[in-house]
């Protein structure tokens, strides 16, 4: 059976930053934790769905795996492509991806594990692309989407102090992890951004869990020495 036909629309997704009833008993700013296996029961219940051809049902189902995942998903893809807009379409790719592949979704792995794949690599394929669009990009020259950033930007600029203050910590902290090496950033951003455990990141990387504890043990050290000390 072919899932090429399904949109973002047919899906309903919830848009990005939308608490949903299924999200909303988790803490502000963080994703839900049910139970280990869950969202992968949940998964096997909608692969059952699309299996019998039910995708109306399967669709509706899918909406409350969106919800679990959204906003750590939004987190990661932002830590990789720095772009809220890049980041809510990387996702909503993602997402895309999951259902239309959802019939090759195995017991076998987490489903966290398995989506937490298809993010990461489409993002770095996004970075690949812009990275390949910069190369022909005129000196100086400023694109409509870039000038609209800096007009946000600029606009925020306007308001409080302290607000000021705390964005400049995170553009900061951000900077630093950005100097991390590759491998590095990305065990940092999945266990600090991603909420994700040591296992869970040998999982999804396929290392050794004593080496997840290692590299993030140099990476946070090196953002100290990067940040002058700072926690």
């Amino acid at each position: 059976m072919s899932l090429e036909g399904p949109t973002a629309r047919d899906l309903r997704f919830p848009p990005a930053g939308i608490v949903t009833p299924a999200d909303g008993a988790a803490e502000p700013g963080r994703r839900p934790h049910p139970s280990p296996s869950a969202d992968s029961r949940l998964a096997l219940e909608i692969r059952g769905l699309v299996e019998r051809g039910d995708l109306d049902a399967a669709r509706e189902r899918f909406g409350a795996l969106v919800a679990i995942h959204q906003r750590r998903a939004n987190r990661i893809a932002y830590q990789y492509l720095r772009d809220q807009a890049d980041a809510d379409d990387a996702v909503q790719d993602a997402f895309l991806k999951v259902f239309r592949r959802i019939t090759s979704y195995r017991e076998a792995w987490p489903f966290e594990v398995w989506f937490t794949r298809i993010l990461i690599n489409g993002c770095l394929d996004r970075r690949k692309a812009r990275a390949r669009r910069e190369r022909w990009h005129a000196p100086g020259e400023i694109s409509d989407r870039d000038q609209a950033r800096l007009s946000a930007a600029a606009a925020r600029d306007r308001g409080p102090e302290a607000r000021m203050l705390a964005r400049e910590q995170r553009g900061r902290i951000s900077a630093a992890v950005n100097r991390l090496d590759g491998r590095q950033r990305m065990i940092f951003v999945l266990c600090h951004y991603g909420d994700c455990t040591p296992r869970e990141v040998s999982a999804i990387t396929g290392l050794n869990e004593s080496t997840i504890r290692v590299h993030l043990f140099r990476a946070a050290h090196k953002l100290r020495a990067l940040l002058g000390g700072e926690s």
